[in-house]
């Protein structure tokens, strides 16, 4: 699916008579991936020039490419600045990364709490990419007497 057929894919809300934010269609995944450390070595801004010869993680590369293929939607959520948005791009390409689209710019430092009126999950990557697996665990959510519904 390229970035034109996301947009035809999106459905329409409204409320009230008002339209809505468009939503995916139920079982497509908007996943945003980081690069440094998730989907290859971890390198930082501050050496540009190990970008050119970062390991891929192979495991990274079948599963994304694999998700891109399932008609998922693929972006790179990455703290690379957009100096760095040719040299990620042709590393990419280089080892055949199939993705929609990159947003650079991410805040460093981790600790991502990340607020949306759309229904967010996060998954932390810990060495392995594989197929996601369900899990029960506790989150901290605004109080809005609302704390059962997604």
């Amino acid at each position: 699916m390229n970035t034109e057929d996301i947009d035809k894919n999106l459905q329409p809300i409204t409320e009230n008579g008002e339209h809505l934010s468009p939503i995916l269609p139920l079982g497509i995944k908007n996943y945003l991936i980081d690069i440094d450390g998730t989907i290859c070595d971890d390198i930082p801004n501050e050496e540009p020039e190990r970008m050119v010869t970062a390991a891929v993680y192979p495991d990274a590369l079948e599963t994304l490419n694999r998700w891109y293929d399932e008609g998922h939607v693929i972006y790179f959520f990455t703290s690379r600045t957009e100096a760095h948005r040719e040299i990620t791009e042709t590393w990419l390409k280089k080892f055949g990364f199939k993705y929609h689209g990159m947003l650079m710019g991410k805040p460093r430092g981790g600790n991502y709490h990340w607020i949306d009126n759309h229904l967010v999950k996060a998954t932390r990557y810990r060495g392995k990419f594989t197929d996601l697996v369900e899990k029960e665990v506790t989150i901290q959510v605004f109080d809005d007497g609302k704390h059962d519904e997604d």
